[in-house]
């Protein structure tokens, strides 16, 4: 299935979702390693320049999976749900919207305050800075943004999983299953 509908996701949906996911986890855990377990040294850049390459097709992911989203439609919560749970999990997912989108843009701007500025994805194609300042305070103060915004998104990420956890295990209804595959809404 293509589409969204009203009960599940398409696959783009679904492949966007996870390439994401997977993206946002592996820049989380990297990011956390890089900056508490690596001595500054040259390997430290090298470290840097994959993360921001990472950083950088992350945010194509997640411009095509907003435009697929607001062109597909959203699938609508399990009839019996709250009120809260509604507003819940629109805010949650505003808020991982937001909060990644302005990670992914504080980390762009502070690839441009490197002495060697990140330009590169993962597969060699060029962007250009958003920002270019060879100041040691701006350098840090973005520094310091992108980390807060980080730590903002890994907690989103926690609610957003024990969200999806709870309507699995204790509602019991579709809501996980039809982000894991587009058949399994239906079944």
């Amino acid at each position: 299935m293509l589409r969204n509908t009203a009960n599940t996701w398409g696959w783009p949906a679904i492949v966007l979702h996870w390439l994401g996911a997977a993206a946002v986890l592996i820049l989380l855990v990297h990011g956390w390693w890089m900056t508490h377990m690596i001595p500054a040294s040259p390997e430290r850049l090298t470290n840097y320049s994959w993360h921001a390459a990472l950083g950088y097709d992350l945010l194509v992911v997640m411009v095509l999976r907003l435009l697929w989203r607001w062109s597909g439609g959203v699938p609508v919560l399990p009839d019996g749900s709250r009120r809260w749970e509604c507003l819940a999990a629109n805010l949650g997912h505003a808020l991982l919207y937001l909060f990644t989108f302005a990670a992914t843009f504080v980390g762009w701007a502070l690839a441009g305050t490197m002495r060697t500025p990140l330009t590169k994805d993962l597969f060699g194609i060029s962007f250009p800075l958003i920002y270019t300042n060879h100041d040691r305070a701006a350098h840090e103060l973005l520094e310091d943004t992108h980390k807060i915004l980080a730590y903002l998104v890994a907690v989103i990420i926690v609610l957003h999983i024990a969200g999806a956890l709870r309507h699995h295990f204790i509602k019991r209804n579709n809501v996980l299953r039809r982000m894991l595959r587009p058949v399994a809404a239906s079944a």
